[in-house]
């Protein structure tokens, strides 16, 4: 008699999937876990040379294919370069991770410019729909396709001190159901709406040292930052065949969010 295999459902095993921004931080935990799976990955990052090399790692490590290469998300013919290169390389496209998105810190944000706006929405909104629509034509022949998003905690919260940032990932929000109801019983597509994750990226956003420390220590239901297993684990669910009955939704990734109290 075959033993029962409670973690069938998550394996990936035939999938084939693309990760942006997936070099590092969020992204890599990501290509990690869904290759650990059993998909064949590609990491497509606007570092090529380390998209490459932590192709390399994942690949070793979990003894499925993994390939990197350089791709700007705002660029059409970045992204449709790396759309045929996965193509060429595993047979299809199954799963996809529109993982990218970047804000930086405005203390001042009556100072944003109109061109910081328009930079960001285009970043952290547009290339996820232009990547979507690239790999369409492939969803739309795979099995179990799926469309997974980068979300943001700070899309359904004021979050006025990185207001363009979360601004453009609300509209990500929207955008994920759209789409979700628009290619409905064909692709599933979701969102994960992620908490604080301490990862190099805070630095880079103009996160000071001291703000990073206090980050160690969120007031959150778990009193820990994320881990970027912890949205790992999340998009695996979501991606695999254990979440085939889930699509349109937006699941809260952050620890809880903060606690709150009735008297301060």
């Amino acid at each position: 008699m075959d033993s029962y295999d409670a973690f069938a459902a998550f394996r990936m095993t035939g999938h084939q999937a693309i990760v942006t921004g997936g070099a590092q931080n969020i992204g890599a935990g990501i290509a990690k876990v869904l290759a650990g799976a059993g998909a064949s990955v590609m990491i497509a990052d606007l570092d090529g040379d380390r998209a490459v090399a932590t192709a390399a790692e994942i690949a070793a490590l979990t003894g499925n294919p993994c390939i990197g290469m350089a791709c700007d998300v705002t660029s059409k013919a970045d992204i449709e370069a790396v759309v045929a290169a996965t193509v060429a390389a595993f047979g299809g496209i199954s799963t996809l991770v529109n993982n990218v998105g970047w804000g930086a810190r405005h203390p001042d944000p009556t100072a944003i410019t109109e061109d910081e706006m328009v930079a960001s929405y285009k970043l952290n909104t547009v290339s996820a729909y232009r990547m979507s629509m690239a790999c369409l034509p492939h969803l739309l022949e795979a099995g179990n396709a799926s469309i997974t998003n980068s979300g943001s905690f700070s899309s359904a919260t004021p979050a006025y001190d990185i207001l363009a940032y979360a601004t453009a990932k609300a509209a990500l929000n929207q955008m994920m159901v759209s789409l979700a109801h628009m290619l409905a019983q064909k692709v599933r597509v979701n969102s994960i709406l992620i908490g604080t994750v301490l990862t190099a990226g805070y630095e880079a956003a103009g996160i000071d040292a001291a703000t990073q420390e206090r980050m160690k220590r969120p007031d959150n239901l778990t009193g820990r930052p994320g881990r970027p297993e912890d949205v790992a684990n999340a998009m695996l669910w979501l991606g695999s065949p254990a979440g085939s009955w889930v699509s349109g939704q937006t699941l809260n990734v952050h620890g809880g969010g903060g606690v709150v109290r009735l008297f301060g």
